[in-house]
């Protein structure tokens, strides 16, 4: 398996301690993603999209941990359970408000990448594709909507593993 970055993240956050730990968090913190020139053609017809998905490689993330505690509880769970960065695959998912494109520059609304970030690939959202019509969120159910806003990212997914 090869995978190639297509871009780079543009951010305010040069270290992932203090971020916001979902797009969620970072509703108006802008940011940018520079696409490489050889893969600019295939922003054609993008910026008719409010919203896109961001496949990016959490470059800084080492390791894994198949059970951790999440920013937004004080258990342990199953880190497919999470979005915890440490994972066999440290593949990041958000979905950022597409703002304009500007000479291969996507510029985003809701970043919650460090800056440096490899970006893998891009995809439209759309509601039809992406929001099924029944969603169970498991652990999840009963959390603050206003905590997932408000927390920000601490050193918990480090390089040390959390037992």
């Amino acid at each position: 398996m090869q995978l190639k970055p297509i871009g780079v993240v543009r951010s305010p956050y040069t270290e992932p301690k203090g971020m916001p730990i979902q797009p969620a968090g970072a509703e108006s913190m802008p940011g940018a993603i520079e696409v490489f020139e050889e893969y600019r053609d295939g922003l054609q017809d993008l910026d008719g999209f409010s919203h896109i998905l961001v496949l990016s490689w959490l470059h800084l993330s080492e390791g894994y941990d198949l059970k951790v505690v999440p920013f937004l509880d004080t258990k342990q769970h199953g880190v497919f359970a999470t979005r915890s960065p440490r994972r066999p695959n440290p593949i990041g998912l958000s979905v950022l408000r597409l703002d304009r494109i500007e000479d291969g520059v996507l510029h985003v609304f809701g970043v919650d990448m460090v800056d440096g970030t490899p970006v893998l690939d891009i995809k439209p959202y759309t509601r039809d594709f992406d929001e099924p019509p029944e969603v169970r969120v498991g652990w999840l159910e009963g959390v603050d909507r206003e905590a997932i806003k408000a927390r920000r990212a601490d050193d918990r997914f480090g390089v040390q593993s959390v037992d």
